[in-house]
């Protein structure tokens, strides 16, 4: 199991400074859980968030629009049900 110190050393040599509240934080919510569950389940996460990309044509935009509606309801569900998670469990790997 990783140590504060150990996180702000590798974190150190790349020249980025460790907040120690954030890192008391991640510390905390890994305590007692199995990293690689954790890492898979990150994984799945960050499957399903869009990667950009652009430069898409003209033809699936205006046959998407007509679904448009069901699909930002299926995909604002998702993000309600992201947050619940992340509220759950007290962290966000965004903040």
């Amino acid at each position: 199991e990783p140590s504060a110190e150990d996180i702000t050393k590798i974190l150190g040599s790349v020249g980025i400074e460790a907040e120690s509240d954030k890192l008391d934080a991640l510390l905390g919510n890994l305590k007692g859980r199995d990293i690689l569950e954790v890492i898979a389940a990150g994984r799945t996460k960050m499957s399903a968030m869009p990667s950009g990309g652009g430069g898409g044509a003209a033809a699936p935009v205006a046959a998407a629009a007509a679904g448009a509606q069901p699909a930002a309801a299926a995909a604002k569900a998702v993000v309600e049900e992201e947050e619940v998670e992340e509220e759950a469990s007290g962290f966000d790997l965004f903040d």
